[in-house]
């Protein structure tokens, strides 16, 4: 087998930065493509399920992230207006002994920070923002918005939503909204002293068309994020977020639990976002152009699974690739679709029917998968090698 193959990851997002870590390590050519002009701390939160730390487990940073991270005992859900317990998911040491890694939730941009390190800092571009992706069947050829070219032997589309290499390979077509917007916001833990509240590290507030789901991001617990669904008919902004308000929140959790007014009232800045979602794709490749994340299956951050589903394709491919060949790379993209298009199907119709651990259940389908465990399901026509 033969690692010579030069291969292009468009998107240093988390899929992005996963595949460039993975492929880099295994030993590939790899160059990452990121359109932003540098990297910047954004101000999100994120869930990082034992699934997910595994894959870190692999590309180094396992204990770094163990370290950053706050750990939470439970996944607690809880009615939105009356306070009581719907559910309580056992995570910490459970986790750990039953599905053999932390659950963690962190700051999505320190987490990023984190992987981003991991990449050749000399095959990491930034401020290079896909225009033109030309498969000639030999090479791909890839024009940037600055002018500039270069060629690759295969390409990775880790450019989310909006993903010009999913155009390439299906033609253009908007994401779907949803009909439900996200806020977002984090609030300094210090503010959160002057109530005399109980403010779990990770729980979901629930009514019967709305959420908040809220948990610390920073191992010390001085950053506690809150993100919500709310539904809202249409989004007709023209922008990935817009500012939103403490009057607005205000209004949209209106009977809520005192412990959630609690946060709105300890809101300095909040942003609206549209939560944007696909059909399951037929197709995640083509020739020497791959997809994976959300630039194949978008989802609702309702089961906080969307960026652990990217991280699981970019440790899958990567997996596929090693296991048929660079060389056979019809057939490992094959592979790599086979033994995730059920997984990531599932993911995202529980994402968007929002009922991920509402009340008890088990969640070891999700939390106890192993990528590098789990049986490949093998492709049926083994006779014929693709053409290299």
């Amino acid at each position: 087998m033969t690692k010579n193959r030069k291969i292009a990851v468009i998107g240093a997002g988390l899929g992005g930065a996963a595949a460039g870590a993975l492929l880099q390590q295994a030993g590939y050519d790899t160059r990452v493509y990121e359109q932003a002009p540098a990297f910047s701390r954004l101000g999100a939160g994120i869930h990082l399920g034992p699934n997910v730390m595994k894959v870190m487990r692999r590309i180094g940073i396992e204990d770094k992230l163990n370290a950053m991270g706050s750990h939470p005992t439970h996944w607690f859900s809880r009615d939105g207006r009356s306070g009581e317990y719907l559910s309580r998911i056992p995570l910490g040491d459970f986790a750990r002994e039953e599905y053999g890694a932390a659950y963690i939730t962190v700051h999505r941009g320190d987490l990023h920070e984190l992987m981003v390190s991991t990449l050749d800092q000399e095959r990491l571009y930034f401020d290079k923002r896909l225009v033109n992706v030309d498969d000639n069947g030999d090479k791909v050829i890839m024009t940037f918005a600055d002018g500039t070219t270069d060629e690759a032997d295969l390409v990775i589309g880790a450019d989310g939503v909006n993903s010009r290499i999913r155009e390439k390979l299906l033609g253009p077509e908007a994401p779907i909204y949803s009909g439900w917007v996200a806020h977002r916001a984090i609030i300094s833990a210090e503010k959160l002293k002057a109530y005399d509240l109980d403010f779990e590290a990770c729980v979901k507030w629930w009514s019967e068309d709305r959420h908040m789901m809220v948990y610390f991001v920073t191992g010390d617990e001085k950053e506690y994020y809150y993100v919500t669904g709310v539904p809202e008919p249409e989004w007709n902004h023209g922008t990935s977020f817009v500012d939103s308000s403490r009057e607005e929140m205000r209004k949209a959790f209106e009977g809520y639990h005192p412990t959630v007014q609690a946060l709105i009232d300890c809101t300095e800045t909040v942003t609206k976002w549209p939560l944007l979602e696909r059909n399951p794709l037929p197709l995640w490749h083509d020739n020497r152009l791959v997809l994976l994340g959300d630039a194949c299956h978008p989802m609702k951050p309702h089961m906080a699974q969307g960026a652990a589903m990217a991280i699981e394709d970019a440790a899958m491919l990567v997996r596929c690739l090693d296991e048929v060949g660079a060389d056979r790379y019809h057939d490992a993209f094959e592979l790599y679709r086979t033994n995730r298009f059920e997984r990531a199907s599932r993911v995202q119709k529980v994402s968007h029917d929002n009922t991920w651990l509402r009340h008890d259940e088990d969640p070891a389908w999700v939390f106890g998968y192993d990528v590098y465990e789990v049986p490949l399901k093998q492709l049926q026509h083994t006779d014929e090698e693709s053409p290299a």
